[in-house]
């Protein structure tokens, strides 16, 4: 019998959690970058093969802080964790368990559906390091058998995959066999360009921007595809930053977002027109913020 469910994966930010979806999908499904907090949406990757059908979600990381911007992504992994039939828990050895490690337990001791404990990152992480974490999971989840993997790397991501399905309910596939996502293209074209403008960046800035996808003109007919996007920013003075000296960012920006949407758009004439405007105070605008995150 096939067996379908939907997976929540949760852990702290830059835990690896988008990493392992990618890997998981053999294709970029969630952006990725060395700043935390990259995902700011529930995310869905679709893995199938012949035992049946996961659907996963990748969750923003849960991250204590008051603002309205964190505020709202913490939102976005509690109810993804409400509507799933499994959660997968991430953990990433590197870092010592802290205060938001001890809160996504609580968390996770109040739900009853299944879950799988992933210690991930076990291709750079030490002996010592790997056995600490079992210490905090051993506190926390009395009894629990967790995994070793390398999202990277592609390591032990077999034996998670077998956790899940073991522990997945009998269905119907949700999705078609060969679908990997339910994201609209609005949202893969402006999610890849904010991966491309965040990468280099330090400090705040990364998380001070988003991106606005102002035109989408594709021509299935003719094998073309227009796309006009807007990188906003809370600051003016950020502009520069994005734009660089004689516009050398924005062009390395928009080359490497060309890339990437060439995986998209195989085979199409492709022109990313990329533009720079400051919104004030985006991350405190409730508004956008149930526009944007969701």
């Amino acid at each position: 019998m096939t067996k379908c469910a939907s997976v929540s994966i949760i852990g702290r930010p830059s835990s690896g959690k988008s990493t392992f979806l990618n890997s998981i999908c053999e294709r970029k499904v969630s952006i990725t970058s060395p700043t935390p907090q990259t995902t700011r949406n529930a995310i869905k990757g679709i893995y199938t093969d012949t035992r049946g059908q996961l659907i996963f979600v990748d969750t923003p990381g849960i991250h204590l802080s008051e603002a309205n911007l964190n505020k709202k992504l913490q939102e976005v992994s509690v109810t993804a964790m409400d509507d799933c039939d499994e959660v997968l828990y991430m953990i990433d050895p590197k870092r010592e368990p802290g205060p938001e490690e001890r809160l996504i337990a609580g968390m996770l001791s109040k739900i009853t559906c299944p879950k799988v404990i992933c210690i991930n990152k076990n291709d750079i992480a030490s002996e010592d390091e790997i056995q600490r974490t079992r210490d905090f999971l051993e506190e926390n989840f009395p009894g629990c058998e967790p995994l070793e993997a390398s999202s990277l790397e592609d390591d032990g991501l077999d034996e998670v995959l077998i956790a899940l399905f073991a522990q997945a309910p009998e269905g119907p596939l949700m999705y078609g066999e060969d679908d990997f996502t339910d994201q609209d293209l609005e949202f893969r074209v402006s999610e890849i360009i904010r991966e491309k403008a965040m990468d280099g960046m330090k400090d705040e800035l990364p998380h001070s921007l988003y991106v606005e996808v102002a035109d989408l003109q594709y021509s299935e007919e003719k094998k073309e595809v227009w796309v006009r996007a807007f990188i906003n920013v809370e600051h003016e003075s950020q502009k520069g930053i994005i734009v660089g000296r004689g516009g050398e960012n924005i062009r390395r920006i928009r080359i490497a977002s060309f890339k990437d949407l060439k995986k998209i758009f195989p085979g199409c004439k492709l022109q990313v027109d990329l533009r720079v405007k400051t919104s004030p105070q985006w991350r405190q605008n409730d508004m956008l913020l149930k526009k944007l995150i969701k």
